[in-house]
């Protein structure tokens, strides 16, 4: 080999390194966007003050906009709902419900979820709202 050989500039730039750079960066990005769980989306209604309802044992259950019911992330019906919340009273007597109401839910829904509460005797009962901001 000659030296005017080795001062030579490159005819062809070798790619392989930044094709595997992208395909890493493309993999980590899809597994990324995967992994996040989607919560429900609730408009929740404006209070003056929040008070602090988070224990571990609590069960949320949230009405939409639309009307669906969920039972934390699971959508349910009152008859479902019902047997469900009485297995959990079953277990444990003094069960805290929290119930998170869409500002544009019909009234009368959340209504129907309280007086199936009242009815399963279960007393711990929570409204979970926003804290209005001044």
């Amino acid at each position: 080999m000659n030296v005017q050989e080795e001062n030579q500039p490159y005819d062809d730039i070798n790619i392989t390194p930044m094709l595997d750079l992208a395909y890493v960066l493309l993999v980590i990005f899809i597994i990324m966007t995967t992994a996040t769980v989607q919560g429900i989306v609730v408009n929740l209604p404006k209070a003056s003050s929040t008070p602090s309802l988070a224990k571990p044992q609590t069960k949320a259950i949230t009405v939409t906009a639309d009307g669906t019911i969920f039972l934390d992330t699971y959508p349910v019906t009152l008859e479902q709902l019902e047997s469900t919340l009485r297995q959990y009273k079953a277990a444990n007597p003094q069960l805290p419900v929290v119930v998170k109401g869409d500002a544009a839910v019909q009234y009368q829904l959340v209504v129907n979820v309280l007086d199936l509460l009242g009815r399963l005797d279960i007393t711990q009962i929570g409204l979970v709202t926003q804290k209005l901001v001044k």
